[in-house]
């Protein structure tokens, strides 16, 4: 492994982002929208993504954007790990994704590291890396979504990983990609103040529509629709029988549905959806659409879990929204939810484990007549992606970075 270096003797600008993505879309999503933003603001910039996600090859990448994926894993239902593809006991695939990260790492060589969610990585396979590429001087990020947990879970789960010191003495920054006024994912936890001087809110993430050279997915209708998304899909399955039972009551709802099922949902389950969509006139579905934004722009409404990245799109679309959250194993998408309501950005309807079509019937038919969510002032709340921009900026000499920006504002804590 190679030590200090001089970073600035070097003609382009590199940054290496860690998503510990196994199951699910979130991070992977977030983390290649900051990687585009980044080389689409700066010309003589790199990004490389680390990645377990199984599916991160569906996606498009803009040029000096690349990804190295990791041996797979997946969270058990107890909570434990295993290896998602290879016949390797969890223990021996952590060693070789360890390895393959710091690797990575050491031949990169980036400026700047940000790591996603996982402050060590998951059960902590960047420990390492962090170390080496302190060593070097690179700059360190800590990022965060707008909610982790509740602090009753929170606070043992990073009291249990040791957490702490890593903020303290090896991370810089801690950008947290939400606002203040929305939620603070810190809540209840003891910060350091010299970790709370860290800490810089950017706002939410402002996602677009694809670049013109990206394919365009097939007019699925040409009606007005709804569109229903369960996100990743491997949990999605309650949200969608909720909304197919609606519209298989008979009543009247205002505007067809498009179903995008999800990439992780089983597909025993699909098939059974399938069976029962094929009944029903005014329902299409489609399994997965990596260029989802395409969807939501042209929806009259939404319908979804709450997840970080639907959550921004549906701001950044301006679509009214019914969010019906997940509350296991985390209460992440409940407590977005709440706030979103408490704010007027969308409504909430909360799963009560019986799920009457009533309620659902109700929210379909009032879903456009809801305020769109810029209705609601909140200074900077899509900035997020210029301000990492800048954020990252500030690092480097301009000369070298290529700086094609402009007009960039940080919101500070």
């Amino acid at each position: 492994m190679t030590s200090q270096r001089d970073a600035s003797a070097r003609e382009d600008c590199r940054v290496l982002i860690y998503s510990h993505d196994s199951f699910g879309l979130g991070h992977l999503r977030r983390c290649r929208a900051i990687a585009h933003s980044l080389v689409g603001t700066y010309n003589k910039l790199s990004v490389l993504i680390l990645s377990g996600s199984p599916i991160i090859g569906s996606f498009d990448f803009r040029a000096r954007v690349d990804f190295v994926r990791v041996p797979g894993v997946i969270k058990l239902r107890n909570g434990d790990y295993t290896a998602l593809s290879l016949h390797m006991d969890i223990e021996k695939t952590m060693e070789l994704r360890g390895s393959i990260i710091q690797h990575t790492a050491d031949v990169y060589d980036p400026d700047i590291f940000i790591v996603d969610k996982e402050p060590l990585g998951l059960r902590g396979e960047v420990a390492d890396t962090l170390k080496m590429l302190k060593e070097r001087g690179t700059r360190l990020v800590f990022g965060l979504r707008d909610v982790m947990d509740e602090p009753a879970l929170l606070v043992p789960e990073w009291e249990r990983k040791n957490v702490m010191p890593a903020l303290e003495e090896i991370y810089d920054d801690l950008w947290i990609y939400g606002l203040p006024q929305v939620y603070d994912p810190l809540t209840g936890v003891d910060l350091p103040e010299s970790v709370r001087r860290k800490i810089t809110y950017t706002g939410y993430l402002r996602y677009g529509v694809p670049d013109a050279s990206a394919s365009v997915p097939a007019a699925i209708t040409d009606k007005p629709y709804y569109l229903v998304t369960a996100g990743g899909g491997g949990d999605g399955e309650v949200l969608i029988d909720w909304v197919l039972r609606a519209y298989e009551s008979g009543e009247q709802i205002p505007h067809r549905a498009l179903i995008v099922f999800g990439p992780f949902m089983q597909s025993e389950a699909q098939e059974n959806f399938l069976q029962r969509i094929n009944e029903l006139d005014n329902v299409d579905a489609i399994t997965f659409d990596a260029h989802i934004e395409h969807l939501m722009k042209n929806a009259v409404g939404v319908i979804a879990m709450g997840g970080y990245n639907t959550f921004c799109e549906i701001l950044s679309f301006n679509k009214p929204g019914v969010i019906i959250p997940r509350t296991q194993p985390r209460l992440e998408q409940y407590i977005r939810a709440s706030r979103a309501q408490e704010l007027g950005l969308m409504s909430l309807l909360n799963d009560d484990g019986v799920r009457n079509t009533s309620p659902m019937i109700t929210a379909l038919r009032q879903l456009t007549q809801q305020n769109p969510p810029s209705d609601v002032v909140l200074p900077g709340l899509l900035n997020g992606l210029p301000n990492i921009s800048r954020l990252v900026g500030m690092h480097f000499d301009k000369k070298r970075l290529g700086d094609a920006s402009s007009d960039l504002a940080i919101i500070n804590q």
